[in-house]
């Protein structure tokens, strides 16, 4: 019983910490107030997921079912780190496709920042693998399958955040990649730009990621964790004037088309083959997935739950003390 009080009390942490929004905080993105380690990122794999929870000095880090809520695994680390946010529609990362890597970041405070600080956790029993320290001001930006490289943003510009360069790092022999991830076709191009949301192939080999272009033409950068190469896919066909921040990148049912799609409707379509961009139909534009609930409105949904049960539970006791002691007075509150 004891065990289950325990987890019902973590899960309402996680919970609570879920919906009290972050002061002055942020993952490795260059803009504070993004951080996504309350609600954590999702194993495909196993029905688990994984958040963090500050305490302190300390985090806490969790791998929590996502149905039911048990905790099957905790630790606590030393230092602040959170689950990485990967866009700015709040797509969170650090996850490998196998399930077997967690990657941490330590929240940003400022921009730019003078070291970058991560930890790579094995997902099982969350034992720290490898602490990365970079010098320079970098944000996760991908995974690949078997967690054997990391790719980072690292900003260039300590005055604009919208100039990067990709770069991979080799997480067993601990070594960044000098050279930065380029796009062949556009070995001169520079890329500049906000990512606004991102998307994974299903099997965690493809990061493909919406940027704004930070004033010229909007992209998709298609990078390939596993070849270590990238791809840039141009949005020519976006229409002037659109609000860009509501944009949602995604892949249709089969997985063989990214769909860009706005709050109402499916604007372009990718072909995952050839990398050709079409507009959507009158057709396609209201077709394909179902809407999905936001993470952090279904874990708030479920932390009210819990508290009516627990309130219910201690109205219940508290009546059955009164019936067996009519004349028991109440506690002092002094």
């Amino acid at each position: 019983m004891r065990r289950s009080i325990l987890s019902v009390s973590v899960l309402l942490a996680a919970l609570v910490a879920a919906v009290v929004p972050a002061a002055a905080r942020a993952d490795g993105l260059p803009v504070l107030g993004i951080d996504v380690g309350s609600t954590g990122v999702a194993s495909s794999s196993d029905g688990t997921r994984y958040v963090t929870i500050p305490a302190g000095s300390r985090t806490i880090v969790e791998r929590i079912a996502q149905h039911g809520g048990q905790v099957r695994a905790w630790r606590s680390l030393r230092g602040t780190f959170t689950i990485p946010a990967v866009a700015y529609d709040g797509s969170a990362g650090g996850l490998s496709a196998d399930g077997t890597t967690l990657v941490l970041i330590e929240p940003r405070t400022s921009f730019p920042r003078a070291t970058t600080k991560l930890v790579v956790l094995s997902s099982d029993g969350l034992k720290p693998l490898r602490v990365v320290k970079l010098q320079g001001d970098f944000s996760f930006d991908a995974l690949s399958p078997q967690g054997s490289w990391l790719y980072f943003i690292h900003y260039v510009s300590p005055n604009d955040p919208t100039r990067y360069l990709v770069q991979a790092y080799d997480v067993l022999r601990g070594r960044l990649s000098a050279k930065p991830i380029i796009d062949p076709d556009e070995p001169g191009e520079k890329m500049r730009g906000n990512p606004l949301s991102r998307t994974m192939s299903a099997d965690g080999r493809w990061a493909y990621t919406l940027y704004d272009g930070a004033g010229a033409t909007p992209f998709v950068h298609a990078l390939d964790t596993v070849g270590r190469s990238a791809h840039c896919i141009d949005l020519d066909g976006i229409a002037s004037g659109t609000d860009l921040w509501q944009l949602r990148l995604g892949l249709d049912r089969d997985g063989k088309q990214l769909v860009v799609r706005d709050s109402a409707s499916r604007l372009l379509l990718i072909d995952l083959r050839t990398l050709s961009v079409t507009r959507a139909t009158a057709a396609d534009a209201h077709a394909g997935g179902t809407r999905q609930v936001p993470v952090s409105l279904l874990l708030a949904a479920c932390g009210f739950v819990l508290v009516a049960v627990a309130a219910g539970v201690s109205r219940a006791r508290r009546r059955q003390r009164q019936k067996l002691i009519p004349n028991l007075d109440p506690p002092s509150m002094s």
